[in-house]
């Protein structure tokens, strides 16, 4: 008997039960009622139960009987403003003399309308787009349509801005060249022995001393505007 009240102590007594075995639950010393035992509440209520309810089903009927309609305030406000008043006080002593009510509602009010009907070959969703054809894909037709395209554009920016140049260009000539050029700075002259600077040229392929001073004439008037350390280049246009 000791044994046994010490062992049922043992098992009813939190702290003194073992920890449980891997992968079972930790006993906490209660005692269980017998098989007889039943949880939960009895039911004393008998009403029929489903079968009573599906029989005889209840609907809700809305009663207007002896039920006072609201006041409209959107009308009397709406009303107030026809009238000329303006100010929060003017229409508080308007609702305060006048009063709108509501319709009241029925049955019909909270019907709704029937649906709109539908072709019998009507479909839901939105369509799917074609599908890329593979041929034109592979055979590299996108890129090149593309670049017809755009070859396509430029040939029509070119032919505008050419015809735009040509509508307010004004031909260059020889003096707006030499106007628009840029002076170059004087080249110091090379440097001569003594000796050889009163020495003159050992050929002279000119035929008569006018017609060399009329190409260096010429050559020294375009200089300013040629390239060069002798100015003999091309012109220096901006």
């Amino acid at each position: 008997c000791m044994l046994l009240e010490c062992s049922g102590t043992i098992f009813h007594r939190s702290l003194l039960i073992h920890p449980p075995a891997l992968g079972k639950t930790k006993s906490r010393g209660l005692s269980y009622p017998g098989p007889d035992f039943v949880f939960g509440t009895a039911t004393t209520v008998q009403d029929g139960g489903v079968p009573e309810a599906i029989s005889s089903w209840h609907t809700h009927t809305m009663s207007t009987r002896n039920r006072e309609a609201e006041r409209d305030f959107i009308s009397l406000n709406r009303e107030g403003v026809k009238s000329g008043l303006v100010t929060a006080k003017e229409l508080h002593q308007y609702r305060a003399t006048h009063d709108i009510r509501r319709q009241p509602l029925t049955r019909e009010g909270f019907r709704r309308s029937a649906p709109a009907r539908l072709p019998a070959d009507a479909s839901f969703g939105i369509a799917n787009r074609p599908s890329t054809p593979i041929s034109e894909l592979m055979e590299y037709k996108y890129a090149q349509r593309w670049l017809e395209e755009q070859q396509a554009k430029d040939k029509i920016l070119q032919a505008h801005q050419h015809k735009k140049a040509q509508l307010g260009r004004i031909q260059d000539t020889r003096t707006t060249l030499l106007r628009k050029s840029r002076p170059l700075p004087e080249a110091p002259s090379m440097w001569k022995m003594p000796r050889f600077q009163q020495v003159g040229p050992a050929l002279d392929t000119f035929r008569h001393p006018e017609a060399r001073k009329k190409a260096m004439s010429a050559h020294h008037s375009e200089s300013a505007s040629r390239r060069g350390f002798l100015g003999q280049g091309t012109f220096t246009v901006d």
